[in-house]
């Protein structure tokens, strides 16, 4: 089992630690990855979403049971966080950071990972995760950022910005082509399938290239909340909802695995965008990510023991 956990987090593992090598090194200008990471989150990334829920068999998939055990710990640790947050030593934009760091999750990750463990079934059942997901944390972001953020958001703005977001229209756009049964034709699934195969190594070796080691000892009482938020109670609270609801196998797995993933690199993007604490963002993105490498392992002992 850990000998097969070792296979499946490899590959992820060194495209990360490539992409700081090729950063750290200079090997490419860094000008280079800014545009990178735009091409993966507006084109390719999109594409793998549309491709993967186009063509899966969303009917064979427990989407009523997984909805709610994934969108639950999201809304119960933001409200949580949002009860806690007047007995933090936090400012507003602080407190976006924090927000960010413990809800919002890395698909790049969440999407090779799956891949490695489930194959082409992994990428649907990430497609509807992310499905799920990636519309309510961008809500609750932005609704975060409009009420603690440095720049308030106007609700147009706030709505815009939700209605726009690539990967949530990939997801929309998948699944409509999907359940009206017209799917991707021939010339077309072959364009938009070899797009979306070039956003996970693309996107892992930006993941890495964002990587800021000197930053992970900044505030490390914040930092250290956030992680603690992410790694152990939002997978925690996953895994209750599994057990409560009846929900085993790999759909089971995918919830915990999403649950439990580092925090996005977009989230440093966010945060300057609109207000937040680019800084300690910069901090939680790192410490997430080189802490994940670590725990990730762990989530995957416990996705075993789900699908046997």
């Amino acid at each position: 089992m850990i000998l097969q956990t070792v296979v499946a987090l490899g590959p992820v593992i060194g495209l990360i630690a490539l992409g700081y090598g090729i950063r750290a090194r200079a090997f490419l200008a860094p000008s280079f990855w800014p545009p990178a990471e735009r091409l993966c989150y507006f084109v390719l990334l999109p594409a793998l979403f549309i491709n993967g829920t186009a063509t899966a068999d969303l009917g064979g998939l427990p989407i009523a049971f997984m909805a709610p055990v994934l969108a639950g710990p999201v809304v119960l640790t933001a409200l949580g966080l949002v009860v806690a947050q007047r007995w933090l030593d936090l400012d507003g934009p602080a407190f976006t950071s924090v927000l960010q760091g413990s809800i919002r999750f890395n698909n790049y990750l969440g999407l090779s990972i799956a891949l490695a463990l489930f194959g082409p079934d992994g990428v649907a059942l990430a497609a509807i995760a992310n499905t799920i997901l990636v519309p309510l944390v961008n809500v609750v972001c932005t609704l975060g950022f409009a009420r603690y953020g440095a720049e308030r958001l106007t609700v147009g703005r706030t709505v815009r910005s939700i209605a726009t977001n690539p990967l949530i229209l990939g997801c929309v756009i998948g699944i409509g082509l999907n359940v009206t049964g017209i799917g991707l034709p021939p010339g077309v699934e072959g364009l938009v399938r070899t797009l979306g195969a070039a956003s996970l190594p693309l996107g892992l070796l930006c993941v890495g290239a964002a990587l800021e080691l000197r930053s992970m000892g900044r505030n490390l009482g914040a930092v250290g909340l956030a992680t603690a938020v992410k790694f152990v109670v939002m997978p925690g609270l996953g895994l209750a909802g599994c057990l409560l609801v009846g929900l085993t196998g790999e759909p089971a797995a995918t919830v915990i695995l999403f649950l439990s993933l580092p925090t996005a690199s977009s989230a440093y993007v966010m945060a300057r965008a609109l207000g937040g604490d680019s800084r300690l963002m910069a901090s939680i993105i790192t410490l997430q990510t080189v802490a994940g490498i670590l725990y990730l392992p762990v989530v995957f002992l416990v996705i075993r023991a789900f699908t046997g």
